[in-house]
This record gives structure tokens, sequence and C-alpha cells, in this order.
């Protein structure tokens, strides 16, 4: 449980609750040549136990018992795998989204939105195609097409190994950041959370949080948050819409609603009226310029808890960048470690860096919003991507793969109806005594409900 225990410190959780915790350990689970499978455990736990010890301030009884299994958690890190929306399952990376090799070495690209993938071709000066690609990429030194796609608005990173991203300037950054930063950023006066019932516990009941993320970490955090019983509505811009299978599979208890933020400011101002947390997960600063940074929110909704995800941190030469799973797993080392012995990178077995840091996100939320009631001020929750990646590597001996097969994944997963269909869906690994063990709804279609709360 050392794992467990740096993950709850990280939080600022109370040591002693630790022994509510137990643990199904299954050595099968997310096989990888990084010790994997005890971090995820790790993230899912710290969320349920910080969702178990708001549960206990809400009912005034004990805190209720944690059991997280690798299972189940490994079946939810993959949970967009397991979708299937009326037998068939959404495409989860384009074709333009892979390794490719370089004159010196290899980079990795993302190109799943559109207007990325638009991006990427445009700075390669090429055509949609595969092979064109390759041609072009092959020509150029993995850091030059970084930095040529990067500043063309694309995504594309170098592979680089532990060492070379310890020696970057946003790695040393990184580092020295701890796992989940957390900041009472006013005196605001302390909120009273209302009393809930215990069948079943839902910790976040009758709180109401903003999403304004996007594609997994923030969706998964505001899923859980949604289990939990708290009112999500997550805001989209209309010109820019969601993947159907990243919809589906992470807008599981929420609501779905388009907001143009320029244009609608008087309808978010009266959301945000009332609002007990704000989640944000755009490129760090993108949002501030429609008064979103975390003291701009707290001035106008003293006591908020402002929970912010990012890639790469937002901080130090890569603060403004966007990134994704994929690309932080390429940057930091990670896909060297995990590459084959020919040299060839590798990916986890999961894209655990976003899966992770969600839980993280949930559970820093759910203690925040605890202080919140206790101590009062409204609150910064942040966690980045780059930074659960050091928090993996840190100390790993990388071993040996491990069997491809997995733990079989059957008896956490569901099927249930819903608007976009019949939904094959993995249910959610955060689970305590009394706690919900599915959400209350399924997704709905993506920007179908009218912005405003329940």
């Amino acid at each position: 449980m050392t794992d467990l225990a740096s993950v709850w410190s990280a939080l600022g959780g109370d040591p002693a609750l630790l022994a509510r915790v137990s643990a199904v350990e299954r050595p099968g689970a997310l096989p990888s040549r990084l010790p994997v499978r005890g971090p995820a455990r790790a993230c899912a736990g710290a969320c349920a136990l910080a969702a178990a010890e708001l549960g206990a301030r809400r009912t005034g009884g004990g805190v209720p018992a944690v059991r997280v299994d690798d299972g189940a958690v490994a079946t939810a890190f993959v949970s967009e795998r397991h979708l299937l929306v009326d037998g068939r399952a959404p495409e989860t990376f384009a074709p333009l989204s892979r390794f490719w090799r370089t004159a010196d070495g290899w980079v990795r690209t993302h190109a799943n939105y559109p207007h990325h993938r638009a991006r990427l071709l445009s700075a390669l000066g090429v055509p949609e195609d595969p092979d064109a690609v390759a041609a072009a990429l092959a020509e150029r030194s993995a850091r030059e097409v970084e930095e040529t796609v990067y500043a063309a608005g694309g995504l594309a990173v170098a592979v680089r190994t532990p060492g070379e991203w310890a020696a970057h300037a946003q790695g040393a950054e990184v580092a020295g950041r701890p796992l989940v930063e957390r900041e009472r950023l006013d005196s605001a006066p302390a909120r009273v959370l209302a009393p809930v019932g215990r069948d079943p516990l839902l910790p976040a009941a009758g709180l109401r949080v903003l999403d304004l993320t996007r594609v997994i970490a923030g969706p998964v955090a505001t899923r859980t948050l949604a289990l939990l019983g708290a009112d999500v509505l997550r805001l989209d811009p209309p010109g820019l819409p969601e993947l159907a299978g990243q919809h589906a599979d992470t807008g599981f208890g929420k609501r779905s609603a388009l907001l143009d933020l320029p244009a609608g400011r008087e309808v978010f101002e009266e959301l945000l009226a009332t609002a007990d947390v704000v989640v944000t997960g755009y490129r760090p600063g993108a949002l501030d310029r429609f008064g979103l940074a975390p003291g701009a929110l707290a001035g106008r909704r003293p006591g908020v808890v402002v929970a912010q995800l990012s890639a790469w941190g937002a901080y130090g030469p890569w603060g403004d960048r966007r990134g994704f799973d994929s690309l932080v797993q390429a940057a930091t080392g990670i896909a060297a470690v995990e590459g084959s012995p020919e040299g060839r990178p590798g990916a986890l077995p999961a894209q655990a860096l976003d899966h992770g840091t969600g839980y993280l996100l949930a559970a820093g939320v759910l203690r925040a919003l605890g202080e919140q009631a206790e101590e009062g001020g409204s609150r910064l929750v942040r966690v980045a991507l780059a930074r659960t990646a050091g928090w993996l590597l840190e100390g790993a001996v990388p071993g040996p793969a491990g069997p491809s097969g997995g733990v079989p994944a059957g008896r956490w997963l569901a099927e249930r109806d819903s608007a976009l269909g019949r939904l094959r869906y993995a249910l959610p690994p955060v689970t305590f005594e009394g706690g919900p063990r599915d959400w209350a709804r399924p997704p709905g279609r993506w920007g179908a409900d009218p912005a405003r709360w329940a």
C-alpha cells in the first residue's frame, strides 16, 4: 500500500484513514515493464477514500470501508476500449496518431481531432496520406518536427529517454512540483454541507460542478464526481465538438450543454453564482481571458473549489502547450522504457496518465470540499499528466512486460440503454461501503441539454 500512502499524503489526508482501505491484488492486471498496477490502484483507492471521508463528514458517522480491486481498476483504466455502442467499438486513435521514424529517432503525433490533423499536415506540407507523412518525417530530426508542428498549432513530440526528459527544462520544472498541488486562495467563509442519506451514500449529493474539460483525464474526474451524486454540467463551445466515443465513455452521470463563453457570459455567470466546483482541462491560460483564472473565479464566487488539469503543468517553457497522454508518455521516457529491444517505442497498457490523473483530480476536489467546509477559503487543486508520469517513473525498475492476457474484464462491465444506443461500458472502480456501484444516468447526446442546473 506504499503507493496509496504517497498519494494520500499528497492529498493532505489523515494517514490514520489508510487503515480503512483493503485491496484485492491481481498480478495479471495492466501488464507492463513499468509498475503501473500499484499506482493505478493507488489513484482509484485514494479517490474512494476521499469520497468515503467526505461521506462521513456529511452523515456524521464513521468513514466507510474502502475496497479497491485491481480487476475493476484495470477495466476502468481502459474504459474507452471496452465501450460498445449498439455493438460497435468507437475509433480510439486516428490513423495519423502514432509513432513515426525521423532522421534521428522517433516522434509521436496526435491527430484525432480534425483541427489537429489539419495543422499537422499543414506544418509538414503534405496531403492526408500516411505514406506522405512518413516520408516527410523521415527527412527531419525529431526535435525539428516537434517544434515545427507545435508552432503550427499541431501536436507532435520527440520520443525521449527518462534521462533526456529529466535534463529538459520542462522535465526539471515538473519534477519539483507536488503530485497534487493544493492551495487556499482566500479567506472566504466556510460553507455548510447539508447532511446526506446512506442508501446509497452519495458524498457529493447536492453539489454543483461546472465541467470545462475534454478528452479523458478531466472528464474521468467529473464522471467520478457525478457517480458520487454531484450535479455535473459539462460546457463545450459550439464549434468544437467532442469525439463521439469519448463523449459516450466519459459522459455517464452528467449533462452536456453548449455555451459560447464570450456571447454567453451572462449565462455562465448565473451558473457560476451557485457552483461549488469549477473543473478546467484546457491548455493553461486559454480560459483566463474569459475570467476563468482561479483567483478571478474565487473573487466572483467566494468559497469555490477550482480544479485545473494540464498535460505539461501550468509553468515552465511548455506551460502553455497542448498535450495528451500518448504525447506525455513519449516525452517523459515512458515510451522508450516500454519499447521493443529493437528500439521501437511502446506504450503503457492503458492511457494510465489520463485515467490516473483523473482520479487524482477527483480526489483532490473531494478533499478540498471537506477542507473548505471545515476551514473556509476558496481552494485550488492542480494536477498535470507529466507530473503523474514522473511519479510513475520515480525509482521504478522496469521488468518484463508480463503476460499479455491481463485479467478478464467481464465482471466489471455492464450494459444499459441510452439516447446514444445500447451501451456496454466499464463500471467505476471507486467503491466504498454503502456507496454507489453505477452511475444514476447514462450519457445523453453531446450538447443536447440546456445550460442550467438541474
